[in-house]
């Protein structure tokens, strides 16, 4: 039986004008899938990396789009040879087409919901915690003694870093930008805030480490941030620009890497979970961290699915922090 679903289509790149509020015809679900009625929709950065086109895995080649990424509910109904599922379970996935009250989901790019994570809390946090759990435990694994700088501190994505690189054992100086953002950092796990609007974060980061510099940067600001982050990292230190709010990263001289030896990367997590089995462990691995009390799983704001236009653009500002949802 098909059925009527609200959603949010976009027919265009642009601003949050672009968002349509309206419904969609919902099939019964194909071989492999399952039909989820939503209870939350995860309100992350990439959405609107996507309502605007950027470039990589955010490029739309088609239109009209349903955007977002990640959300939870109840399975409604099974595809044809979906097996470990069953009606009326609770889920969580990550899967592209998420801004709807109920949607087909590849069976495959779903988990049972975590332990320790509600639908809301998973929707507002699983995509950031799979993103945490590849940066601090394959892209560059975190040990104990390691400094490392957070850009976005006081974000949903900054906020789960800081604390989760804390628990394993390193020393966290977060950047935000300003004295409430850095309050946020510091109570999210940050053990120095700099607030990078009034002081000059290359600066204090060496005056923390002594003139070390840290192991790492976790930026997810990008162009404002990241060729000034190279001077913060230590010999044979990394860079990660994981997310571009300010803007893409521009071409530099590779010859800025040269002395000390260091790396930078530019992933996207579907790299890291594109396997079924990926998937599973890299959301178990960060639902172990929420059950240990390493990582706080929580909603920040919430909005209607209808107001998704001033969910983008409270987002868009950077004046918000934590993590949000929208709810059908």
């Amino acid at each position: 039986m098909k059925l009527r679903s609200p959603a949010v289509l976009a027919h265009r790149h642009g601003g949050p004008e672009v968002l349509e509020f309206t419904e969609l015809e919902v099939p019964e679900p194909g071989p492999g899938e399952l039909r989820i009625v939503q209870q939350a929709i995860g309100l992350n950065y990439a959405d609107v990396y996507q309502r605007q086109g950027a470039h990589g895995p955010h490029r739309t080649a088609a239109f009209p789009v349903v955007l977002g990424a990640q959300g939870a509910g109840v399975v409604e109904s099974l595809g044809a040879g979906v097996s470990g599922f069953q009606v009326g379970q609770p889920v969580a996935y990550v899967h592209p087409g998420a801004y709807a009250g109920t949607r087909l989901v590849p069976a495959a790019r779903c988990v049972p919901l975590p332990e320790g994570l509600t639908l809301e809390t998973a929707a507002a946090t699983l995509l950031r915690g799979m993103t945490a759990e590849y940066l601090l435990h394959r892209l560059y694994a975190v040990a104990a003694g390691d400094k490392v700088l957070v850009h976005a501190a006081a974000g949903g994505m900054g906020q789960i870093l800081s604390s989760w690189a804390r628990a394993l054992g390193a020393e966290v100086i977060g950047t935000a930008g300003s004295a409430a953002k850095c309050e946020a950092a510091l109570a999210a796990g940050c053990h120095h805030a700099i607030d990078y609007r009034r002081e000059n974060f290359v600066e204090r980061v060496l005056q923390i480490t002594g003139g070390e510099g840290v192991a790492v940067v976790y930026d997810a600001v990008g162009r404002d941030v990241f060729l000034p982050s190279l001077d913060c990292l230590r010999v044979r230190g990394m860079a990660i620009n994981y997310g571009t709010a300010s803007g893409d990263v521009e071409a530099f001289d590779l010859q800025r890497l040269h002395a000390k030896s260091l790396t930078v990367c530019r992933p996207t997590l579907r790299s890291f979970i594109a396997t079924e089995a990926e998937l599973r462990q890299s959301a178990a691995t960060f639902a172990a961290a929420v059950r240990s009390g390493a990582v706080r799983a929580e909603v920040n704001r919430r909005y209607p699915l209808a107001e998704v236009r001033r969910a983008h653009e409270e987002l868009e500002s950077r004046a918000t922090t934590g993590a949000a949802i929208l709810v059908p």
